[in-house]
């Protein structure tokens, strides 16, 4: 399988966003991006002319490697940075002229938490309530139904300092929400979560979502995205080099992908992977190596999983175990990056 070309995964992303614009018969539009850019004063060009289209109500992920311009994008999108070139129009208000408005009519959760640890859990969305205009009456309500919302209500007296890095997590985004946004934009939200905080974290984001809350979500976890997102754009180097819904990515890819682990060192690794790519049975197949061995992506994978495994067992290499399975987002970003996304340790949910 050969890897998508970027300018012509890019040509396909931007054709897909002219005609939403061009249609204006859908959902009115929360985020409209035409040629944005944003080179940094040493010269730097981190984002590369993107163009962007999401509706409201939608569940948007932004996907890339480390330094690719994720959370440049997002902080052009909201006013935290000023873009160098092209349109950008958020909530129907421009970033240069209209910040303030832009401000006022989104959320904002950044990857670091911006919670007053010596607040407890109530007293953090009240200050929030009174730092974003809420009227002094609706307060009370507001706290109490943000406080349901992220399962915080038996903690809400206690200080912040107390909470795990999940309950801090829910409540820098409850904190985020307390005027009611009707776009959120959420930057690597669950990083260093334990997979019990990440899943009671995507369970509160389903929540606002389905209440009619636009996300726009840049995640280092595949698997986020593949279980959250509508739609997905993937960013390289400045430039959106592929974009579509989950399953509509997958199968681009296109075949099955069959996973061999082997017994033996590196060498062992890239014996069995020459001998992959020189395997007459498959046809534009994608060989990658592994921790356990290898990978290999091609429309026969299935048909000839098994002929592949005697060929490495007449080579004199030991499988251990193989899976055949359908793509996943994993294989997706390889095809599109050649890199795997790197994630990081995850603290313990309390």
């Amino acid at each position: 399988m050969s890897s998508p070309e970027p300018e012509r995964a890019a040509e396909l992303a931007r054709g897909d966003d002219d005609s939403r614009r061009e249609g204006r018969t859908g959902p009115p539009i929360a985020i409209d991006v035409d040629g944005l850019e944003l080179v940094y004063s040493d010269g730097t060009a981190a984002v590369s002319g993107i163009d962007m289209v999401v509706p409201n109500g939608e569940f948007f992920g932004f996907l890339g490697p480390n330094g690719a311009g994720k959370t440049t994008t997002i902080k052009v999108f909201a006013t935290l940075l000023s873009p160098t070139g092209g349109e950008v129009r958020v909530n129907g208000f421009d970033v240069r002229s209209e910040s303030r408005k832009i401000r006022e009519s989104i959320g904002y959760m950044a990857q670091e938490t911006s919670i007053d640890p010596e607040l407890t859990a109530e007293e953090n969305i009240r200050f929030a309530c009174e730092a974003y205009g809420v009227p002094r009456g609706e307060r009370p309500e507001r706290v109490s139904e943000l406080l349901d919302l992220v399962d915080l209500v038996d903690v809400a007296d206690k200080r912040a300092e107390e909470f795990s890095g999940g309950m801090k997590k829910r409540l820098d985004a409850a904190t985020a929400l307390v005027h009611r946004p009707p776009l959120v934009f959420l930057d690597e939200p669950t990083t260093g979560l334990d997979p019990k905080a990440r899943n009671r974290l995507w369970d509160y984001f389903r929540r606002i979502n389905d209440l009619g809350t636009t996300i726009f979500l840049t995640t280092q976890y595949l698997e986020e995205a593949d279980q959250l997102c509508d739609r997905l754009a993937v960013i390289l180097d400045g430039e959106i080099v592929a974009e579509g819904s989950p399953a509509d990515l997958k199968r681009e890819v296109g075949g099955e992908v069959l996973d061999v682990e082997l017994e033996g060192d590196q060498a062992a690794r890239e014996r069995a992977a020459a001998i992959a790519r020189e395997f007459d049975a498959f046809t534009d197949a994608s060989v990658t190596e592994t921790d356990e061995g290898i990978s290999v992506t091609a429309e026969t994978a299935r048909q000839h999983g098994t002929d592949l495994l005697v060929a490495l067992r007449d080579a004199e290499l030991t499988v251990t175990g193989f899976n055949i399975r359908a793509p996943s987002l994993d294989d997706v970003f390889l095809a599109i990056t050649g890199e795997e996304l790197e994630t990081d340790d995850t603290e313990a949910e309390r």
